[in-house]
């Protein structure tokens, strides 16, 4: 299993749980993971950034980046804003 950390801002969907388990080998596998059993999260992650043992996804292999048992997955709700 890889340990999912969830910001405050989702953990309403997760039950209010700071870290979560997920299974899979990839991101992508990881993200149904948890959509699967946190129906509430559908659509939420879709901007999330996503971090891999600290290495943002977007400059490894977005959502196909391998992910080794017992990894650490961090999700950050993407921000927007502007001037």
């Amino acid at each position: 299993m890889t340990t999912v950390r969830i910001p405050p801002t989702l953990r309403p969907e997760t039950g209010g749980a700071r870290e979560v388990p997920a299974a899979g080998g990839t991101v992508r596998d990881l993200l149904e993971d948890l959509t699967s059993r946190f129906p509430a999260l559908q659509g939420k992650l879709e901007y999330a950034n996503v971090y891999v043992d600290g290495e943002d996804v977007r400059t490894l292999e977005g959502e196909e980046t391998q992910v080794r048992e017992g990894a650490t997955v961090i999700l950050l709700p993407a921000m927007a804003g502007g001037v």
